[in-house]
């Protein structure tokens, strides 16, 4: 906000200089943005938070002046806006119903009449110099009076036509459907139910942003209707940004404004009226106040401000502060009792009082000291580490990150389970829904860098819509294909991507960050019928790429594709680690040799190994298949590698095959025979 220095001493006699000012006022949390002589004026810039709507006003910064500098004294125009300014003396009634409050977001609304006004009447040249220099633009005398006691008070006015409202009246009301309403600017808005300011027919002004057109004051206006009102902060910002409309006056309203300083702005606009047209004629106020705000005390402790701030802080120090700010201070020993004023509702519980006593005692005057008590772990915890680590497993097995956009098109490996949806106006059709799985992304990646040859992977948000409600979680989408490492010179034929492969790449990753794997039958359109398997119970899913969708996607036909849903897997995962002592002594390792069902899963022969030798399994490990001469047709032989360690000693020839038996005994349960 930007006000010449002349204005702040009109409320405060201070010693200190323009600069000296913004330096205290930035100490106050009133950053000084600069500094610029206009009209041989110094000129603040002061920046103003979200939260302090009260900033926004001469009359507000004067007050933290009066709070940070113990030897400036307020003035007699201070004392008459702290007391809201006397009444003037009305020489016409208006009738309580010129204003009607029909919506709950309009907190206070009050208005009064003035006759006998030129509408394009000039304000004074002080006015006009000092909105001037406040990079307002001088218009006429009531434009500029409005805009004079917004700077002053930070309470927006505006000023209607009174004849030119149906029944000479003003209603603050929703919008009804197919109404609408050009604004000052010479647009025009059509309106949806938002809060207008209306006569008895049609809407004339867009609450807290700006008036409307047909209600302007003219030359042949002959009696001026001022409104002061007070609306819900929330509300004139979703108004103001449906109509593409910004105001000083919605600035203010959008930071909150004082609802106790409604009639008192239209108190300081009569005066400033009067001194400029004495002849004026002015009528009673109609103040209409429903919803007034319950100003709840709140309980400081001294002992709380001095732990919080770190510095010794009186109780009657501390009094002192915030009844200079203006707040109401009862104490009772070192316990103060405050109640917030009307114009800080920032203000909640005793903590923010704390950071206000802290302001005006000085953020300079707080001591350097080292930290004290326990340091918590820092980082990542819970799930978002276990994402860490899942994306640094992937990594670590070969594959690269890539990032995509949440919104795409239609796609053949959208996932048919789930239903897609997107925005109401999406920016184009490629952009139209949101994405339900990751695998689209993936296979677009992978056709722009070499299909034959890529190993990528994404973690990323996935969305979808369903009976019960919309989706949204967080996935692992994983792409192989073509060879698992660069060529060279002495290679005899690299391995390639496979349904195998892959799967390794899923255990050892999910497997590192402690989740227990189980593979099912899966029955997905996107994948090879007989190349496709279901990860747990609804943890993801695994598969060669159909080769229908591999030709529509230009992609290999042995692309292979798994997609995991990360908060499932978590939810598997093991609590704790598993961990054991290292043995100092040596492996050896016995192979086995059984014919099987094809019908029983690898899965089961891993599984029945690992519960019968427990204690000195180390490794096991699938290394030769056999199928043909010699082996019925609905079977194979397989031949498993064991490596077992003791940890107490080393195995002789006689232990090691007694674990070997024991491990042939729990396949022969599954229906093995020996070979």
């Amino acid at each position: 906000m930007k006000f010449p220095y002349s204005m702040l001493r009109d409320f405060v006699q201070t010693r200190l200089t323009a600069e000296e000012v913004g330096d205290l006022l930035t100490m106050a949390g009133f950053e000084l943005e600069g500094i610029e002589e206009v009209s041989g004026e110094a000129v603040l810039d002061i920046k103003v938070v979200s939260n302090r709507g009260d900033g926004l006003s001469v009359f507000g910064l004067a007050r933290e002046v009066l709070a940070k500098d113990a030897e400036a004294v307020p003035t007699a125009l201070y004392a008459a806006a702290a007391s809201r300014f006397e009444g003037s003396q009305a020489s016409f009634v208006i009738p309580d119903n010129t204003a009607t409050i029909e919506a709950d977001a309009c907190t206070r609304f009050a208005c009064r009449s003035f006759r006998r006004i030129s509408s394009d009447a000039a304000s004074p040249q002080w006015i006009q110099d000092r909105l001037t220099q406040a990079g307002m633009r001088p218009i006429s005398l009531l434009v500029d009076l409005t805009n004079y006691v917004m700077l002053e008070l930070g309470q927006p006015l505006h000023a209607f036509d009174r004849d030119m409202l149906s029944q000479r009246r003003i209603v603050v009301r929703h919008a009804r459907g197919g109404e609408k309403l050009t604004t000052l600017n010479g647009e025009e808005h059509e309106l949806a139910g938002q809060m207008m300011i209306c006569d008895a027919e049609k809407p004339v002004g867009v609450p807290g942003v700006m008036g409307g057109l047909d209600s302007e004051v003219s030359r042949t206006t002959g009696e001026v209707l001022l409104e002061s009102a007070n609306f819900q902060n929330s509300t004139v910002r979703k108004t103001r940004k449906q109509l593409g409309l910004s105001t000083e006056a919605s600035y203010r309203f959008e930071r909150s404004v004082d609802p106790d300083g409604v009639v008192a702005a239209i108190e300081r606009f009569t005066q400033l009226l009067l001194e400029s047209v004495p002849e004026a004629e002015v009528s009673n106020i109609v103040d209409l106040y429903p919803r007034q705000p319950q100003r709840t005390p709140i309980t400081v402790r001294i002992s709380r401000v001095v732990r919080l701030l770190g510095m010794p802080i009186a109780a009657g120090e501390a009094q002192d502060y915030l009844t200079r700010l203006g707040m109401e201070v009862l104490r009772e020993d070192d316990v103060l009792t405050v109640t917030p004023p009307s114009w800080r509702p920032d203000i909640v519980r005793e903590d923010d009082l704390i950071e206000e006593i802290g302001r005006v005692h000085g953020y300079e005057r707080i001591p350097e000291l080292l930290p004290q008590g326990t340091t918590p772990l820092g980082g990542p915890q819970g799930y978002e580490l276990w994402l860490d680590v899942v994306t640094e497993a992937t990594l670590r097995a070969g594959f690269n990150q890539t990032i995509s956009h949440s919104l795409r098109d239609v796609h053949p490996l959208d996932d048919t389970n789930i239903e897609r949806f997107g925005p109401r106006n999406p920016a184009s059709p490629e952009m139209a829904l949101l994405r339900n799985s990751l695998l689209p992304s993936l296979s677009d990646a992978a056709r722009r860098n070499n299909s034959k040859e890529v190993h990528l992977f994404e973690v990323g948000r996935v969305f979808g819509k369903s009976p019960s409600g919309f989706l949204e979680q967080t996935n692992l989408g994983l792409l192989s294909s073509g060879n698992l490492s660069a060529s060279g010179w002495n290679d005899k034929g690299s391995a390639e991507a496979s349904f195998f492969t892959l799967k390794g790449v899923l255990e050892e990753v999910l497997q590192m960050s402690g989740v227990e794997l189980s593979w099912q039958p899966c029955d997905d359109p996107r994948f090879h019928p007989t190349r496709q398997a279901r990860v747990g119970a609804g943890i993801g899913r695994i598969g060669q790429i159909h080769p229908d969708v591999a030709e529509s996607c230009d992609l290999s036909p042995l692309t292979i594709l798994a997609e995991i849903a990360l908060a499932n897997a978590y939810a598997h995962r093991k609590d704790g680690l598993n961990l054991r002592e290292v043995s100092r002594f040596p492996s050896v390792r016995r192979d086995i040799s059984v014919q099987l069902s094809k019908e029983v899963p690898y899965e089961s022969v891993a599984a029945a190994i690992g519960t019968s030798i427990p204690d000195v399994l180390e490794h096991q490990w699938l290394f030769d298949v056999y199928e043909g001469k010699g082996i019925p047709e609905d079977s194979h032989s397989l031949a498993i590698a064991l490596q077992l360690r003791k940890p107490d000693g080393t195995f002789t020839d006689e232990e090691a095959n007694q674990v070997r038996e024991k491990a042939v005994e729990a396949l022969v349960e599954l229906g093995a025979i020996r070979r």
